[in-house]
């Protein structure tokens, strides 16, 4: 009897050995994760990558221009929100950028199967349907784009510097809600950090905390 127990203690000790060594490893997998995410102030990921018009295009095509990157999912109630017609919210956006020069891409990391996937033909009949105005759209089924860049949510807002610097990382807008009434009222952080870039100052609000759904990845 007194060697079943000290089996059982043993096994007990071995089993919460595994599980502590388990969430050890899973804490620091996540911490990775986290820390391959590029830091504002440094150099944006390049990357490459199809758009829906079947072109391929890279982030150094771009080299001498400010680069607004929207992550993005049809189905999502808050991309609906900034989509909505009115007020046009993330058109609007996407026209001014194009006016000043500003190249927009949206890029959808939804992979196959998951809410928000698109072809190119789906994606530009989207862009049409809502009329909408980005310079391109990306199809990143893999996700690999999005990974690369640790894009969280939909929309997830990225702006990149003339010279190739990420300024800017997170939220579209100071109001997480999914009502298109808050959109009026929040304070919005992409027109706010291309005033700052315009005016030639640093990018008073770098980074913010993303909000929507969580990016469709496989």
């Amino acid at each position: 009897m007194m060697i079943t127990r000290r089996h059982l203690s043993l096994a007990a000790g071995m089993t919460a050995a595994v599980a502590l060594t388990a969430g050890a490893l899973i804490a620091s997998t996540a911490q990775t994760a986290e820390a391959a995410a590029p830091a504002t102030g440094t150099a944006a990921p390049v990357f490459t990558g199809t758009t829906s018009k079947g072109e391929t295009i890279s982030l150094s095509d771009f080299a001498g221009k400010t680069v607004v990157l929207e992550w993005t999912n049809d189905g999502c109630p808050f991309v609906k929100k900034h989509y909505a017609d009115p007020p046009s919210n993330m058109q609007t956006l996407q026209k001014s950028a194009a006016s000043d020069d500003i190249v927009w891409i949206s890029v959808i990391s939804s992979a196959k199967g998951e809410q928000g996937y698109a072809d190119g033909a789906r994606a530009d009949e989207l862009t049409a349907s809502r009329g909408a105005a980005p310079a391109h759209v990306v199809l990143d089924e893999p996700g690999t784009i999005g990974k690369l860049y640790g894009a969280k949510t939909t929309p997830h807002m990225y702006i990149i510097t003339p010279e190739g610097k990420l300024v800017y990382d997170g939220a579209i807008d100071s109001i997480a809600s999914a009502k298109v009434d808050d959109i009026g009222k929040a304070t919005n952080y992409v027109t706010a950090a291309l005033a700052d870039l315009g005016a030639g100052k640093p990018v008073a609000t770098p980074v913010t905390k993303p909000y929507g759904c969580a990016v469709k990845y496989k």
